[in-house]
């Protein structure tokens, strides 16, 4: 399967930079499901040599964009929507 993600960097709050990954996922039921497939995601990207400080996923639930991972990205992902893919990987 193909999944769409954006890698992005982008100036933190508290000053520097924060690199972060953002996956076109589809939920998968319950939280223990979405922590599996966030971290094997990120873990993917991360071996292909860029640099995750935090990552989400992005869904549809109920007709509803979702976010779920890092709660300060989480928050920002709230604020202004979904970034647009850059990259894709297969798993």
């Amino acid at each position: 399967m193909r999944v769409n993600f954006a890698h992005l960097r982008e100036h933190s709050t508290s000053g520097g930079w924060v690199n972060f990954a953002v996956f076109d996922a589809k939920s998968v039921s319950g939280d223990s499901g979405n922590s599996q497939l966030l971290a094997q995601l990120t873990a993917q990207v991360r071996a292909q040599g860029l640099r995750v400080d935090q990552s989400a996923l992005a869904f549809t639930q109920n007709g509803r964009v979702r976010f779920y991972g890092t709660d300060t990205l989480v928050k920002y992902l709230s604020r202004v929507g979904i970034p647009g893919w850059t990259h894709s990987i297969d798993v």
